[in-house]
Formats: structure tokens, C-alpha cells, sequence
């Protein structure tokens, strides 16, 4: 007579088995992380954007109360409150200081140390990075990183905002690019300061023809729309119809008069 002999699974082990391959999938995911050929996501960085960057114009004439928030980072948890400000106190300037506040992931090397520095500040405050951090990241490697094409549209912002007074024509493209491919829920807080900057800096270069079109284009983009996070408030559009008023009379003023 033959013996038949069976072996009997533990109950346990398809779970254990479950846990070894969970465990394993996960040490794929983190050399992928490592390698830089997939984004870490967490609860934090969920929406693609890491931290805040709130940047003003060397300008003679943005107040002190705005200058002193140049460079200040924020976590998006502290953006995302209903009343906040990046900056403390009001504003001095009575036409409104420009300022920008740039959404970043920042995944090259002078970013994320930044980033990192954000998280372990959050119980003790927000951090301020001073000209020199500020160039450093700005001017870092970030067209070789995993995250190039999310920054791409802030740090052209940000290299504008700090150079638009010394290199003014370098500066007004970025803020032309800025409005015309800013289409993301990022993006939409950067156009309105943009409008606002190009306009300006035209001015300056004495480009009225070209800044009257960027008023014209502003007013119809934004014609009824007066409410909503990214939209201009009441003061800005009456702002943008004082600019429009004094290129139209400087335009007629220079006009030649026509020979009689």
C-alpha cells in the first residue's frame, strides 16, 4: 500500500507572502525616487507645489513694508488660509507695491535643501532667504532636474523680478511668457503682477504703443471679473485705467502736429 503525503500551507502565508511583495514594491519605488525618475509625492507636496516664494522688484519705489517680505517662504498649508498675506503690516506705496507669490516643487539640489529647511521650521516660523540664497536657487541647475517643467514657468518670474531694473528687456520677455502660457491653477496668481510689471517697465523704455496694448489686453481678460483669488481687486483695474488715461495723453502729446 502506498503512503500519499501532503503538505499543509500555514493560514498566515498568503499574507506573508502579500508583506514581502508590498515591502519589495516599495524598494522599487524608492531606488526609482533616488534615481530621479519619479517624484516623491507626500500629504505635503500632493498639488505639486512644495513651497511659496513671495518676491518684489528692487524698485525705488516698492515700500519698505513689502521689501522687508522679500525672499519669505511659505508651506502651502500656510498659503491656502483665507486670510493670508505675505506680508506683515499694509502696504505704503499708494499705487500698490508688485509683488509675486511663485509656487515651486524644487527638486534640484539648492531647492530642496530650502524645502527640507521649510519643514523643519514649520513649528518655529517661516524662513527668509537673503539675495544670496535667493540667486543661488534661482540660478541652480533646475532645467536638469525631475521637476523642469513644473518650475519652469516660476523661476522665469523669478529671474525677472530680480533683475527688470538693470536688464529691463530680458526681464519684460519673461513677463510676455509669463501671460501668455500661464494656464495652470500654479500659474494663476503670477499674471496679474506680471500685467502690472510689463506695463510698467514699457513705460519706462518709453514703448507706450506696446504697453497700451498689454493695458487693452488686461481689460478685456478681466472685464466683469472682479471676485476670485487671482482676479485684480477694484483698485488695480482703476490703477490700469490711470496708467491707460496718462499713455494715451502722453501719446497725443508727442503726436507731430500736421503741417498747415
Amino acid at each position: 500500500m502506498k503512503t500519499v503525503t501532503s503538505m499543509v500551507l500555514p493560514d498566515f502565508l498568503p499574507y506573508l507572502l502579500g508583506i514581502f511583495g508590498l515591502l519589495a514594491l516599495w524598494q522599487c519605488y524608492q531606488i526609482q525616487v533616488m534615481k530621479g525618475h519619479i517624484l516623491a509625492i507626500d500629504i505635503f507636496d500632493r498639488a505639486g507645489i512644495r513651497m511659496y516664494l513671495y518676491a518684489v522688484t528692487d524698485d525705488p519705489l516698492t515700500c519698505e513694508v513689502c521689501r522687508s517680505a522679500h525672499g519669505t517662504v511659505f508651506p502651502p498649508s500656510e498659503v491656502m488660509k483665507k486670510q493670508f498675506s505675505p506680508i506683515k503690516g499694509t502696504c505704503k506705496s499708494p499705487t500698490g507695491c508688485i509683488g509675486f507669490l511663485v509656487g515651486l516643487y524644487g527638486a534640484w539640489p539648492e531647492a530642496n535643501r530650502i524645502v527640507e529647511r521649510l519643514r523643519l521650521s514649520r513649528k518655529r516660523g517661516l524662513i527668509q532667504l537673503d539675495q544670496n540664497e535667493l540667486m543661488e536657487m534661482i540660478f541652480g541647475p533646475w532645467e536638469r532636474s525631475i521637476s523642469a517643467n513644473t518650475d519652469r514657468l516660476g523661476i522665469y518670474v523669478l529671474e525677472a523680478v530680480l533683475g527688470d531694473c538693470a536688464n529691463p528687456k530680458p526681464a519684460m520677455d519673461k513677463y510676455r511668457n509669463t501671460i501668455e502660457n500661464a494656464n495652470e491653477v500654479r500659474h494663476m496668481p503670477l499674471i496679474v503682477p506680471a500685467y502690472f510689471r510689463l506695463v510698467e517697465l514699457l513705460t519706462r523704455q518709453g514703448q507706450t504703443a506696446e504697453a497700451l496694448h498689454f493695458i487693452e489686453q488686461f481689460e478685456k481678460r478681466y472685464k466683469g471679473k472682479t471676485s476670485g483669488p487671482d482676479a485684480p481687486t477694484e483698485k488695480q483695474l482703476r490703477l490700469m485705467e490711470i496708467k491707460k488715461s496718462h499713455l494715451k495723453n502722453a501719446e497725443r502729446t508727442a503726436a507731430p502736429v500736421p503741417a498747415t
